[in-house]
């Protein structure tokens, strides 16, 4: 199993339909068994894979199994939750460990458990190690892919921890360039700290025996832009964004996060503005390039839609290509 988190200090990126798409193509088309864990306490994947009646059911019942049960046993005391749940989008073709907006509160937890972590304190580390556990009871999985929110926060951190892999969605704007800079410093200060912590443990064998790593960077996806062909007929953002994108490989060099990459396009791939295909997809929780007439899809909308799949395809196949 890999876990990959789809991640971005930059808000409104497209990152959400970025991983949900993806997850299907890879699903759908490329054989593999895929879990999606909702750790956005905006709940945005959750929305996407299911309907509101579905939706209503889930956070209406008191025996729903979301990301915050994955949690809240550590809140009082009892340790790791020894079962989890999933529940399946159809229509997707993966699983899904739902999104809670009460995940939000378990913030101040993770914050208060990482300063003990830091000082070499089993509880502080058993705590933020909360998503390794969540992997391990994942295990029969292809691949597990974290949706998360724009936030240099606590819970990120805690999910970066346990991630082998991480990709970032970017718009192409000055701002994603900035969020680069954010992600990198933060990780190699929080890294630092974790190693502290564990050189810091007395009772070294009572570190947990779970994953934990600095997440490798495997590359990052355009999107919303604005293309038009070459002379060669190849698709090309316009200018103004061709200026910013020529700045994130250097950025990322100067950062220090692209020794994973040796040899290879930062870039995975590139999604172009789908304008209406985008929400129509998400109000029939479905993927972009699954939509048919009875999801009142109409002339010019079927070869975007057949487009969609040959751009998320050709993520898909790059990000297995790296994260193996």
């Amino acid at each position: 199993m890999h876990s990959v988190a789809f991640f971005n200090n930059k808000g409104g990126v497209g990152k959400t339909t970025l991983l949900c798409n993806v997850a299907a193509c890879i699903s759908l088309y490329l054989g593999k068994s895929v879990c999606v864990v909702d750790a956005d306490p905006q709940c945005n994947a959750t929305q996407y894979f299911f309907d509101q009646e579905t939706i209503e059911s889930l956070y209406s019942s008191d025996d729903a199994f979301t990301i915050y049960n994955v949690i809240e046993p550590l809140a009082i005391g009892d340790g790791y939750n020894k079962e989890i749940s999933v529940k399946r989008a159809g229509r997707f073709g993966v699983d899904v460990v739902p999104g809670d907006p009460r995940l939000a509160l378990t913030e101040d937890l993770l914050a208060k458990d990482w300063g003990d972590a830091r000082g070499g304190e089993i509880r502080g580390i058993r705590t933020s190690l909360v998503f390794s556990a969540l992997l391990e009871k994942l295990q029969g999985y292809d691949y597990v892919f974290f949706d998360v929110s724009p936030s240099l926060g606590a819970i990120n951190r805690s999910i970066m921890l346990s991630s082998e892999y991480f990709i970032s969605p970017v718009s192409l704007d000055i701002f994603s360039l900035k969020a680069f800079e954010n992600i990198a410093r933060w990780i190699d200060d929080w890294w630092k700290d974790w190693e502290s912590g564990l050189a810091n443990v007395k009772r070294k064998e009572r570190i947990p025996r779970l994953f934990y790593s600095r997440p490798i960077f495997i590359g990052y996806v355009t999107q919303q832009y604005l293309a038009k062909r070459d002379s060669d007929g190849q698709r090309r953002a316009v200018s103004a964004y061709e200026q910013i994108r020529k700045q994130i490989d250097q950025v990322i060099i100067a950062n220090g996060l692209a020794d994973s990459l040796v040899d290879m396009n930062f870039e995975i791939g590139t999604v172009q503005n789908l304008f209406s295909l985008v929400p129509m997809s998400q109000s029939h929780n479905t993927p972009i390039f699954e939509l048919n007439a009875g999801d009142g899809v109409v002339g010019a909308h079927f070869s975007k839609v057949k487009e969609s799949k040959l751009i998320f395809m050709s993520v898909a196949q790059e990000l297995l290509e790296r994260a193996r």
